[in-house]
């Protein structure tokens, strides 16, 4: 077996773990950061929404199929391709993150197994995933890295690289806690570091935080999850 193959085989098996099809089904609300998400996902088609209130209104942020969109009070908002590119990706991100790993089966999704990494006592299955530019969305060229239990496929530790604004790249590195179970379906919290220094690469964020060398940016918390599933 190769070494593609074998990355591709953990990641069907810690899909298959967390829920596996049943996202395919799947009708699910949460609310994080005082903004309220729903994603439905029915056999290929999906709608990911925002709902939030600014100073005057609703507002209502939709990605699906058809491309996105962004409501006031009901009404369509003409927003530049500019806005809807950061609107977009913004509302992508927060339910990519949500459902990990599902997702990581894409066709535009390549995988590579990096070794075998100890963390905290626990062996686990290091993944590097990348995108292709053609099929992997807008920021096709972000890298992640995936510590996946070797006992139980169970996703505890993600990092992943970023353009920064001003054109550096950024790195994160987050721990899985409070993972849980609703309808089938495994969902997770997660302490979200950075590096404390300039001189890291994606790839040695695990011995950092070994060493006890990331800084607690912030915790990303689900709350209020509420899952249906459908036919």
């Amino acid at each position: 077996m190769s070494k593609t193959e074998s990355a591709e085989d953990i990641i069907k098996e810690s899909i298959e773990v967390a829920g596996g099809d049943l996202f395919d089904r799947s009708d699910i609300n949460f609310d994080f950061r005082d903004m309220h998400y729903r994603a439905i996902r029915n056999h290929g088609r999906f709608q990911l929404e925002r709902h939030f209130k600014d100073s005057l209104s609703e507002i209502k942020d939709v990605l699906s199929n058809s491309g996105f969109e962004r409501l006031r009070d009901e009404e369509k908002v003409h927003l530049s391709d500019s806005l809807t590119s950061l609107y977009s990706n913004s509302v992508n991100s927060v339910h990519y993150f949500s459902v990990l790993p599902y997702g990581l089966d894409g066709k535009a999704v390549h995988k590579i197994y990096l070794g075998s990494k100890e963390i905290k006592g626990k062996d686990y299955h290091k993944i590097k995933i990348t995108f292709s530019e053609d099929g992997g969305g807008e920021d096709f060229e972000d890298e992640f890295i995936y510590w996946i239990a070797k006992d139980s496929f169970s996703v505890d530790y993600l990092a992943y690289s970023f353009k920064e604004l001003d054109g550096g790249m950024g790195f994160r590195f987050r721990e899985a806690y409070n993972i849980r179970m609703s309808s089938g379906l495994r969902f997770a919290d997660y302490n979200n570091y950075k590096p404390t220094t300039s001189d890291v690469n994606l790839e040695n964020l695990d011995d950092l935080f070994i060493a006890d060398k990331l800084q607690l940016l912030s915790k990303i918390e689900l709350k209020n999850f509420e899952v249906n599933l459908l036919n």
